[in-house]
């Protein structure tokens, strides 16, 4: 199969382009007839030579961002609820994007729904865009012919897990940067300020105080061993970055980030917010409850969750009650239970599920407020007892000078 680009004008009489895989120039033509398209046969040709080569530069090419997915679905479900018909939808949300990678995903599903499959097949085609959670959500919205209510509720749910993933990011990247800054601070100091100092200190020919002389020594050490200790913590950096990526170091990891103080509730509080807030969403649009657990364990994003969660899978799918399960987890809190275990009896568990999500998620924004309240403090005490201490070692034989002189 080649991918053919095309132009040509729709049966409203505007023109209208794109591109489509197919065997040949006359097969892309009898597509579009079969769109009501009247395609230009000297613009149809395949893609990828001459001026339309496309040079691919890994890393460097466009991403699908989840603001366009969400800006997307929001559009989708729109023109869906007016009674467009689905090619069309696509084609006019195809045309109108910006981002060419994401273009790119809406014309391949135009294309699988064109040749008879599903709008859930189609997006299935693409996991690193459309994950699990979005493709189950429209087959049921598909099956129950409600896809425009779903769509809509899948625009939320984006929308609160985008701002979830901002408070997480908020969470980690303030306190690094701070130590970043101190860290460079004192490396600075240690290698360009220390030295300058030493040599002067060396035409004195008296002791110096012993604070001086260790922080004297230490730059000494810095500066004969630099690209050691550099290349050290780079490599420390890039092996704990990989090591995070792969089953076993989450297995490691995971426990201990819930142990870390106040980074550790943070963490507890997000996981339980997502859980609550994937649960309630999928099962409030007809999503079996099994396949809903599943999904929630593989997108929950910690390995202790993802246990847990499927624990309680294992429960319900031998009758009994996700609530035992969850009870013994170091995760949620007994609070949460009780409330699933209501919802669960009542039967109300997906309207249950929501009101947990959006208490929670509202204690992760207080939590990251208080953070960072927290921490700015504690972290420029910390970054001004270093800087300073640094500072005293090197006036204190000017000190000690003065006083003699005096």
């Amino acid at each position: 199969m080649t991918t053919f680009l095309w132009e040509g004008t729709n049966a409203q009489g505007r023109r209208v382009s794109g591109q489509i895989e197919a065997k040949d120039t006359q097969t892309v033509f009898n597509a579009l007839r079969a769109q009501r398209i009247i395609p230009n046969v000297k613009k149809i040709r395949p893609k990828g030579r001459g001026l339309q080569m496309e040079i691919k530069i890994p890393g460097l090419g466009p991403k699908v961002r989840p603001k366009d997915v969400v800006l997307f679905t929001r559009q989708f479900a729109t023109m869906i609820d007016a009674g467009l018909p689905l090619v069309q939808a696509f084609d006019i949300l195809a045309r109108q994007h910006e981002n060419a990678a994401f273009k790119k995903v809406l014309l391949g599903v135009k294309e699988r729904v064109e040749t008879g499959g599903t709008l859930s097949d189609g997006l299935a085609q693409y996991p690193k865009v459309f994950d699990d959670l979005y493709v189950n959500m429209v087959t049921a919205g598909e099956n129950g012919g409600i896809l425009d209510i779903i769509l809509e509720r899948l625009a939320v749910h984006q929308e609160k897990a985008m701002k979830l993933k901002r408070e997480i990011k908020t969470a980690m990247i303030y306190p690094a940067v701070v130590v970043a800054a101190a860290v460079i601070v004192t490396a600075v100091l240690l290698i360009f300020v220390i030295p300058t100092f030493a040599e002067l200190f060396n035409d004195f020919g008296a002791a110096l105080p012993l604070p001086t002389q260790l922080v004297i020594n230490l730059s000494n050490f810095v500066v004969a061993h630099v690209i050691e200790i550099f290349g050290s913590l780079l490599g420390i950096i890039i092996f704990l970055v990989r090591f995070a990526k792969t089953s076993r170091g989450q297995e490691v990891l995971h426990p201990l980030l819930l142990k870390v103080p106040i980074f550790g509730d943070i963490i507890r509080k997000v996981a339980v917010a997502r859980f609550t807030r994937t649960l309630g969403t999928m099962l409030s649009s007809g999503v079996p409850i099994l396949d809903a657990l599943n999904i929630c364990a593989r997108t929950a994003g910690n390995k202790v969750v993802e246990r847990d969660v499927q624990r309680a899978r294992v429960s319900i799918s031998e009758g009994k009650s996700m609530v035992e399960p969850l009870s013994e987890s170091a995760v949620f809190p007994p609070m949460v239970v009780q409330m699933i275990g209501v919802g669960e009896s009542t039967g109300a568990l997906d309207a249950m599920l929501q009101k947990i999500a959006e208490f929670y998620e509202a204690e992760v924004d207080n939590a990251v407020t208080a953070m960072k309240q927290l921490i700015e403090p504690i972290m420029i005490l910390v970054l001004g007892a270093v800087v300073g201490g640094l500072v005293i070692a090197m006036y204190l034989p000017i000190f000690k000078m003065g006083s003699v002189v005096g």
